[in-house]
Parts: C-alpha cells; structure tokens; sequence
C-alpha cells in the first residue's frame, strides 16, 4: 500500500459496484485507485482476482474518507473507494450491428432524450442483467458514463456497449435497413408488449418521462407498444418501464 504523496488525479468512477467492475475490466486503462483503510479489506478480493488474471494496475493509495471526498463531486456516495481511469473506447453503431449478428437474437435500446444519470444508469443496469446486446443515444445533452450514473449502473458501464449517435431517426433507418425491427413504448401503442413476438432483431425506443418519444423518431419505429399498466398511476419511471420491457421481451 502506497500513502498518496503526488497530486491526485481526478476521479471518474466511485463506489464498490462501478470500481470493481472497470478494476476487473481488460478494457480499463487505470491511473489510480484511491482506497480508504475501511474499504480496503473488502476490496482485496477483487486486487488479488486481477493480479490472477494477470491485469496491470497501480498499486491502491489510501486516503482517508475527507481527502477522497474532496476528489470527487459533493455529496458522492462513494463507499471508500474510486477510481480514476480513462473512458472506455468508443463504441459506434456498426460495432453494435455486427455484436447483433453473432448470436441468435439481438436487443438494442435506444433512448430518446433521457438525459437524467440516475436514470441512463439504472437503465444500464436492467439492460445487462437481462441481455440486451446493447444501447443508444443521443449524443446531444446524454450524460456521461462516468460518476452517478455510473454508481447506479453497478458496473454494467464496463459490460454494456453504448453508442452515441447525432440523428436517431436516421439511426433508426439504418438500422432497420440492416434487418431491424423497431418497436417504441408508448402509452398509445395498439398492442402490450407481452402479446407480441418479437423480431430475432429488434430495437426498443424508450423516450424521456413527460413528453415521450418525439414524433420524427415515433414515426420512424415499425410499431408502438404499450406496458399494461392500469389503476390510479399508470405510469411508470422510464427505468422501471424499461426493466419490465426487458423483461417481457426476454421471455420470447
């Protein structure tokens, strides 16, 4: 364990979930890992699986709680630990169409203008512990795969792809030009999400809570689809609407 005696570089990712993860991840260029001495213990399991798995990483610095807060964003629940590390490299729409080509059924998410951390993370989170094959934004006011979001994603930044496109209407058209199906969850939508089958590839747009889907890319989805959600509240958070989409279309 080295004491922290040279200026501390920014931290990008924190808490255990989202720091054992990318310690884990082949992928993750790391410069630092900032550790208090109460996290350290829990931690040495995941130090001593990525020295077996002969990853490179920098020896842990520890810091007591005040000076790792003041490396991160106030109010961050950072449960002792961060990291900082460089961005994942860039994944692009023809990487997600050839990863939906290797198996025998493909699932993207797209969302449309949901820009709030919490929820872009949360949204991570369902999409790998159910199997989609990966998701895409705008990338116009999309939140970073970094800090909160990150931390509500539990990890799932270091193993789901995201793509971040201009134009998700012409997005849409080429994807289904490549044998896309696209659904869009909309209240409106003629059929419940567990009434149909869905295509071997498919896309799910999901829009921000309020406004929705925007009509240019409602109009590009092949069909609208709705949850079937009743009672006094029928609405439903855009994370959980996605969880309980991606679980219905899993079934199939």
């Amino acid at each position: 364990m080295k004491n922290r005696n040279q200026q501390a570089q920014k931290a990008s990712l924190y808490g255990t979930h989202a720091v054992r993860e990318a310690w884990l991840n082949p992928a993750r260029r790391i410069q630092a890992l900032y550790i208090t001495p109460q996290a350290r213990g829990d931690f040495e399991d995941t130090i001593k699986e990525a020295q077996r798995q002969g990853l490179k990483r920098p020896s842990p610095l520890q810091v007591e709680k005040q000076e790792l807060e003041r490396l991160l964003p106030r109010e961050a629940v950072h449960q002792g630990i961060a990291l900082a590390c460089a961005p994942l490299e860039e994944t692009g729409l023809r990487d997600l169409m050839i990863l939906a080509d290797s198996g025998p059924r493909a699932l993207l998410l797209m969302l449309d203008q949901v820009t709030d951390p919490h929820n872009v993370g949360a949204i991570l989170r369902s999409a790998s512990a159910f199997g989609a094959t990966g998701v895409i934004m705008q990338s116009k006011h999309a939140p970073d795969l970094t800090g909160v979001l990150a931390k509500t994603a539990c990890g799932a930044v270091e193993h789901i792809p995201v793509a971040f496109e201009t134009n998700l209407s012409r997005t849409l058209e080429e994807l289904k030009n490549n044998g896309f199906f696209a659904y869009g969850l909309d209240e409106r939508g003629e059929s419940t999400i567990g009434e149909i089958d869905p295509a071997q590839k498919s896309i799910l747009v999901l829009g921000a809570e309020g406004p929705g889907i925007r009509r240019l890319v409602k109009e590009h989805c092949d069909q609208l689809v709705r949850l079937p959600t009743g009672g006094p509240i029928a609405s439903l958070n855009v994370s959980n609407a996605a969880a309980v989409a991606l679980y219905a279309l899993k079934k199939h």
